[in-house]
Parts: structure tokens; C-alpha cells; sequence
């Protein structure tokens, strides 16, 4: 190779470009790394411009501004979002560079629903089952309860949806929900009455049953105080049982 003047032509030219591509890449480093690119602020805004109810920006600001490591371009803006969006209330978070020494981040927050399950975490409106204080959640009210499966969020929120439409008739507002694990369906009525549904063995069953409630419970209320439990698993009828329930003795016929 010694005496390849070409070949000892393009080993120089390519040991000349390493190093300017070193020289460059050293270059950067120095420049990114300089304390005019220190990140000075990090501003939180609603996304949206949405109202906020659980989230204070300032509060949010001081929490997590330690956590976060880098400056203006060294600065990983994944674990950025992830930081913010382990705050409670932060249900999404975006993160962008704004030249030359901060970021914007913006967030959105839960609205919670009702609770779910029995450990105190929170369903969203979104079908996100998050956890914060209960406190908060029930600022304004006491919130419907929900139980399911691992992964029934959302079914058990749009099925909770269609149950209110279905007994809006009767005038009576579902309050909880709950689906076991062998996807039966049971609803808590706003009067404190337990509905078994039962599982959905046709795409109308459910409706179904609900409509026969429905179109029963004027007649039923009257006649029967304080129902605790409906059984509507049955074809054409239903059970129930209610506080001091007493069934009438029939009358000997003359």
C-alpha cells in the first residue's frame, strides 16, 4: 500500500475527515454545553387552555423542576413528559423547546367520573382508571361506583352510559356498576336498589331487561317499600327482595 499513491491518497483524505468530523462533533458538545443554554424556565400551561380544578401550575412547576436534568438541548424531553404525567390529576402531558433556555409543557387533566374498585383509585371520564386524592374527587359530590375486570374500563363507562338512558324513563339514575368477572352485569340504582342484569348473552338482552323493569316499576314502587335487591335473570319475570317485605295470605273463598 506504501507505494499506492491513490490508495495512500484516500487513507489521508479519510483520516483527515475523521478528525474534522471529530472536531465538529467535540465542537457541538462544547457549544451545547455552555451555561447560556441552561434551561432558566420551565412554564406549565393548561393544554387547551382548559380550566384546571386539581392541578396548580405553580405547585406543579416547583415539584417537578428538580427532577429534571440537561439543558436546552440535552435536556430528554420523554423523560420530561413522564415526570410531569406521574404528578396525580395529570392525565397527559406534552414538552417542546423554546429558544434558547426553556420549556414549554402543557398538560391536561382527569375528570373523574367515580371510584373503581375497592382501593381508592378514580375512573375518568376518558375511561382511565388513575389514582388522587377522594377528597378532591368528591368536592362537589359523592361519586358512582365502578368494579370490573382488568381492562373493562371503557366497556363498563359506555355500558354505565347507555344504563342511564335506559332508566331516564323510570326516572331512575344509575349510581354504580359493577361487572364480575364472569361479565355479569350488576347496577345500583340513586334509590338504593341493586339490579341483577346478568350477563349479556344477546346484543339486546341487557336492554331487554332494563325495559321490562322499566315498564313495571311504577306499579312496583307502590305496592312494595324499600326494595333492596331486583333479579331480572329471569325470561319473564323477576325477584326481589325488600326491608319487611310480607306477602299477603290468600283468602278463603267462601
Amino acid at each position: 500500500m506504501w507505494h499506492d499513491a491513490k490508495a495512500l491518497n484516500a487513507t489521508a483524505s479519510g483520516i483527515v475527515a475523521l478528525v474534522f468530523a471529530v472536531c465538529v462533533a467535540a465542537g457541538i458538545w462544547w457549544i451545547a454545553h455552555r451555561p447560556v443554554f441552561d434551561l432558566r424556565m420551565i412554564r406549565v400551561e393548561a393544554m387547551r387552555q382548559a380550566e384546571l380544578r386539581h392541578v396548580n401550575l405553580l405547585t406543579l412547576t416547583n415539584g417537578t423542576q428538580g427532577r429534571i436534568r440537561g439543558n436546552f438541548f440535552t435536556a430528554n424531553l420523554e423523560q420530561v413528559r413522564q415526570v410531569f404525567e406521574a404528578v396525580p390529576w395529570v392525565r397527559r402531558a406534552t414538552v417542546r423547546r423554546e429558544w434558547p433556555d426553556r420549556l414549554i409543557v402543557e398538560v391536561e387533566e382527569h375528570e373523574a367520573l367515580g371510584t373503581w374498585g375497592e382501593d381508592g383509585r378514580l375512573l375518568s371520564v376518558k375511561g382511565d382508571v388513575f389514582t388522587a386524592n377522594l377528597a378532591e374527587a368528591e368536592e362537589d359530590h359523592e361519586l358512582p361506583q365502578f368494579s370490573g375486570p382488568d381492562g373493562s374500563e371503557k366497556e363498563v363507562l359506555s355500558r354505565y352510559a347507555e344504563l342511564r338512558k335506559w332508566f331516564a324513563p323510570a326516572k331512575l339514575v344509575p349510581e354504580g356498576l359493577a361487572l364480575s368477572s364472569r361479565y355479569a352485569w350488576t347496577v345500583i340504582l340513586n334509590n338504593g336498589t341493586s339490579v341483577a342484569l346478568g350477563r349479556e348473552q344477546t346484543p339486546t338482552m341487557l336492554r331487554d331487561r332494563v325495559a321490562r323493569l322499566v315498564s313495571v316499576w311504577p306499579q312496583l314502587a307502590t305496592r312494595v317499600q324499600d326494595i333492596e335487591t331486583i333479579d331480572m335473570r329471569y325470561q319473564n319475570g323477576l325477584a326481589l327482595s325488600a326491608t319487611n317485605l310480607k306477602i299477603p295470605a290468600e283468602k278463603t273463598k267462601k
